[in-house]
This record gives structure tokens, sequence and C-alpha cells, in this order.
């Protein structure tokens, strides 16, 4: 097992998030040296100038949080965000295609993404609190399909977060060197370790800083 810290994409998504928010989110980041920052793709280039000379990753969400946007625009915003320095994407899947059985047009959608990025790291965000089992077990096959190189349970903004029981099926569904991320409601050492022991090789957390002293922390995701 890694040192814990290493798992943790310090986290923050709010539509509020100020400049000043991000550049304490990057300072934290350096301070407790987290894997990764995660923010909107607007904070990008923001996050790059803050991180500079320091190990923290910038990963940068896309079609987020809904999944909901053109194929084109998911790919745009990916190429912008790469360029503006993100060394991850975590792109959420077309829901609504999935409930409808265009398992094509899902697939489409992660492969367009995936070529657009060949040598950086894309994590597909199934949002599986709106999912069935078989539903998670199906985005999880058609992800690792598309070439994801993580499959991540949510987005932290849906009516729930990750679940040991989703987590299993998605771990459960992963080939060759697939990982899985669990975010949304991990909020205190305890669960944090239940998911590290199920296999999950990052978490997606806003209470990080909470983690690390094990403490509990009241934030929403």
């Amino acid at each position: 097992m890694k040192p814990i810290n290493k798992y943790i994409d310090h986290t923050l998504l709010k539509a509020t998030a100020t400049v000043k928010d991000i550049i304490k989110l990057c300072e934290e980041a350096i301070q407790h040296q987290f894997f990764s920052v995660c923010v909107n793709s607007c904070y990008v280039s923001l996050a790059k100038e803050e991180l500079l000379n320091s190990n923290v990753k910038i990963c940068s969400v896309v079609g987020f949080p809904l999944g909901a946007m053109s194929t084109k625009a998911k790919v745009t915003e990916a190429t912008l965000a790469l360029k503006d320095g993100a060394d991850e994407i975590d792109m959420v899947i077309n829901i609504g295609l999935l409930k409808s059985k265009n398992f094509d047009g899902v697939l489409k959608d992660i492969v367009a993404v995936k070529k657009c990025m060949p040598n950086h790291t894309l994590k597909v965000i199934l949002e599986t609190c709106y999912l069935q089992e078989l539903e998670i077990i199906k985005a999880s096959e058609l992800a690792i399909k598309a070439g994801a190189d993580f499959i991540k349970t949510s987005t932290g903004f849906g009516p729930s977060g990750a679940t040991l029981n989703d987590v299993k099926l998605m771990k459960n569904a992963c080939v060759n060197y697939t990982k899985v991320k669990a975010s949304g409601g991990i909020k205190d050492y305890k669960t944090a370790i239940e998911y590290i022991n199920l296999g999950v090789d990052r978490l997606g957390t806003s209470s990080g800083i909470s983690i690390l002293k094990g403490t509990s922390s009241n934030s929403n995701y």
C-alpha cells in the first residue's frame, strides 16, 4: 500500500470556487503531497502556475457534471485542458445514451476523448448513483473497451457518491491494467481505507486533509 496521500486527488469542483480557493487547494496539495488537484477546466492554467516545480499532478474534469454535452464539446474541452497543462482528464459518460441502451454511442463518446490524449491518463466517470447493477457493469465494460485508464464512480454532484458494492462491481469488470477511482462521500480515514482495501487506486475527495488527520469532514464531496 502506498502512503494514503498518494491515493488522493485533492478536489474542488464547486461552481462557487474562486481563484483564491484554487490557489489554496494547490498550496494544500503541495503541503500534503497529494497525488493531484482536480479542478474544473477553466482553472487548469492557474493550477499549472501554482504547482510549478512541484510533483503534484493536475486533473481536469470534462463534460462535468452531467455528461450530456456533445462529443465534440468534450473533445474540445479535453484538448484545451491538456494544452493548459492538465496531466489527467476525468470525463463523464453520456448517461442518457447508456440508459437508452445506445451502447455504441457511449463507446464512441469515450473513444473520441481518449483519441485526443493517447499519452495522458483518462478516467471515465460512470455516475453510479443513477445506474442499476447491470448498467454499472456494462458502463465499466464500455469504458474499458474504449481505452479508459481508470473507471470512476461519481461526480460527487449526484444524489449519492461511491459505495463499496459499486466499486466491487467495477473491480470485477476490470481487465488488463484498468484501475478504479472512488469519489463522492469519502470524508474520513476509515472510509478511505475501506476503498483502498478493495483495490481502488485513486480517491477523489475534498476531505483529503481530514483523512490524513484522522478526523471527519463536513464536505459534500
